[in-house]
């Protein structure tokens, strides 16, 4: 594993009052991660790791910013920035683990390469959705600023990534909430194949923080003593005035976007200019020429790492693969969350579906002096429909705090706090608008645990549902796109004292809730609810009423309706199983009572295919087959999206086709 030597210096370096060591140090945090990539490649063609992103040519930048910033403080990197791994210190064999996918890695063989964070080591991997953790190194440096830490975040993407408007969102929230987050750009020439020049149309990409109020600064990236110093000073300035900046690193990808893509769509003549400029060379003849470097040492200290390469690749090589062990798979899909029943009082008063919800939300924030609620007009306003009023005066614009429009910036903020140990409740204003943040929710939030075993403790609040003449953009009761998405947990009550209780039970969950809430049932239904702290625990139907005749099994604003079709038919004699959670299910009350009745019909208010009604018939046709009497049925809205006027709406809702299937099961 020897590396190149070169003279010829075309990088200048101004040492300043750096010393000696400290100079040694940043040549030898260099050379590793280029040792190690030297190997991978190898290693790579034999077939012994499945893919490699090369980071050569770009270490500078990585180890200039890691060491430039305290160890307590966060990094997420990407996946060309071994040297923020190696000099944070993360035990080679570990590395070399995770890369073959054995079990001492990070991930237990779930995810590959630097997909992967560590709360040990104060780093938070990507995903292949590269946007993401920008947000998320804003909810980070959020935290800090909320626990006084005086810390610093740092934060990698490439010039690709800034095309996407997750970018865009996390440097406008940073902006306007002052945080501390150094946003660094490493603009290597090219997202994959396509060079720079067709990916954006302006000179610099620095050029944008101007846009955001945003200081911006132009690094030579493959000057580790540039990158060094002016992180350094940066970070030192931002931990005294919090604030956000964007530095734009200038440097170039010597490999392929991956090993297997090559280089033939760069031209030779700019692979030649930038080789001139490799950071490590060029630093070590510049070492070497003040005298703090000679043969013998340089000599000595590539031994010494490839020593510590071999053994840290022995031991792994020795590692056997994982065995698939499918509880354990199972059970690391969620955090463990042991419940914690707070039972209800006898002093209730009545009130209703909105103001349970809003009591249940501030008695968590009470509860909670770590709890943050975010989201569109929540402060001040009290949100859109007044759940949060009055709580600025209670609990402070800190803790209560209006955001931008931008949702995927704010549920990727909320898995940074959660990162950084704090909990957050993110008002959608519309259930409809999280299309807006789908990414972060079903690949970050969603996926976090099982593969770093990093929980996303996180509550989702979705305001949503037909009934109140709102239109296809505000209507929605879309919760079939999450229970599809394992790690989520998906709620969603029918009355306020459930409502107040789930709620309670969603903030103390440490993993990712969606809590849907139907804007007809705010302020039509009311009911007497415990005015203290109580919760509910989650995958427990409530049956309503029972009968031998038939089960209905539905939730939400479906459960009144089904309540008041057998008002009109006392001779029906029911199961109304309500039930409340969607993920996790009660799949043991609905297999009882459907035992029971021998009939089945399922409810529910969104559209019929895809929808969670096919799930449960299918459950049903597998575990009660031998019990029914009759063919299980579904009732949904129709297969168009949700009209606006109101005769339209009402023949789009399954009402009226609910009450005639009911009464053609009772009576097969």
């Amino acid at each position: 594993m020897g590396i190149a030597t070169n003279t010829d210096l075309t990088i200048s370096y101004h040492k300043k009052n750096l010393d000696n060591s400290t100079l040694l140090t940043l040549y030898k945090n260099m050379c590793k991660p280029r040792m190690i990539e030297e190997k991978m490649l190898i290693l790579l063609r034999q077939g012994k790791i499945s893919k490699w992103f090369s980071g050569i040519g770009q270490e500078a930048i990585s180890v200039g910013v890691t060491m430039a910033l305290n160890k307590e403080e966060y990094i997420l990197p990407m996946h060309r920035n071994l040297g923020v791994f190696t000099t944070r210190d993360i035990p080679l064999f570990r590395l070399f683990c995770q890369w073959q996918g054995k079990l001492p890695g990070f991930t237990n063989g779930r995810d590959r390469s630097f997909h992967f964070g560590s709360q040990e080591f104060n780093i938070v991997g990507m995903i292949s959705h590269l946007g993401p953790q920008l947000g998320v190194a804003d909810g980070i440096a959020l935290a800090s600023l909320l626990k006084n830490k005086n810390t610093v975040t740092a934060v990698f993407t490439g010039e690709g990534g800034t095309s996407e408007g997750d970018f865009h969102e996390a440097l406008n929230v940073a902006s306007v909430w002052k945080l501390p987050v150094i946003f660094c750009i490493e603009n290597n020439g090219y997202g994959l194949s396509t060079p720079t020049h067709e990916q954006y149309n302006c000179k610099h990409l620095a050029d944008r923080g101007k846009g955001y109020g945003i200081e911006s600064f132009i690094v030579d990236g493959n000057n580790i003593l540039e990158v060094y110093d002016k992180v350094s000073k940066l970070a030192t300035s931002v931990r005294k005035k919090p604030r956000p900046i964007l530095i734009e690193f200038k440097t170039f990808r010597m490999r392929g976007h991956e090993e297997a893509s090559g280089t033939k769509y760069v031209p030779q003549e700019l692979l030649s200019t930038w080789s001139k400029k490799d950071p490590l060379l060029n630093f070590r003849s510049y070492l070497m020429n003040l005298g703090i470097l000679n043969e013998a040492s340089d000599n000595e200290l590539k031994e010494k790492f490839t020593k510590e390469i071999t053994g840290a690749l022995k031991k792994a090589n020795a590692e056997p693969k994982i065995i698939p062990n499918r509880s354990k798979e199972l059970n690391d899909v969620f955090k463990t969350y042991s419940y914690k029943e707070s039972k209800e009082k006898d002093k209730t008063k009545e009130i209703r579906f909105v103001d349970a919800i809003s009591e249940g939300l501030k008695q968590s924030m009470s509860k909670h002096s770590d709890l943050v609620i975010m989201g569109q007009d929540v402060a001040d306003y009290g949100g859109v429909f007044k759940v949060t009023e009055g709580f600025v005066e209670a609990f402070g614009k800190e803790r209560v705090r209006n955001t931008p429009i931008c949702e995927s910036a704010i549920v990727e903020a909320g898995m940074g706090l959660s990162i950084a140990g704090m909990k957050s409740v993110i008002e959608m204003q519309f259930a409809d608008f999280v299309s807006s943040g789908f990414n972060p929710v079903v690949n970050y939030l969603a996926k976090s645990h099982y593969r770093w075993n990093q929980n996303a403790d996180v509550v989702l609040r979705m305001p949503c549902g037909a009934g109140v003449a709102a239109g296809p953009f505000h209507s929605q009761t879309n919760e079939a796109w999450f229970t599809k998405t394992p790690g989520l947990k998906v709620v969603y009550p029918a009355f306020p004292i459930d409502a107040k209780g789930l709620l309670n039970t969603a903030v103390n969950d440490p993993n990712p809730v969606l809590f849907f809430e139907h804007k007809a049932l705010y302020r039509s239904i009311r009911q007497e609810v415990p005015t203290n702290y109580y919760t509910i625990p989650f995958g427990k139907a409530c049956l309503h009423q029972t009968g031998e005749d038939v089960s209905i099994i539905t939730y939400g604003a479906a459960v009144h309706w089904a309540l008041n079709v057998l008002k009109k038919h006392p001779e029906i004699q029911a199961d109304l199983v309500d039930l409340r959670t969607l993920c996790p299910l009660d799949r043991e009350s609905i297999i009882s009572s459907v035992v029971k009745t021998g009939k089945a019909i399922i409810l529910q208010e969104d559209s019929l295919f895809g929808g969670i009604a096919s799930d449960i018939s299918a459950l049903i046709m597998e575990e009660c087959f031998e019990h029914l009497d009759a063919p299980v049925k579904r009732v949904a809205s129709m297969e168009t999206p949700i009209p606006f006027i109101g005769e339209l709406e009402e023949q789009y809702l399954p009402k009226e086709r609910f009450e005639k299937t009911l009464l053609e099961l009772h009576k097969y």
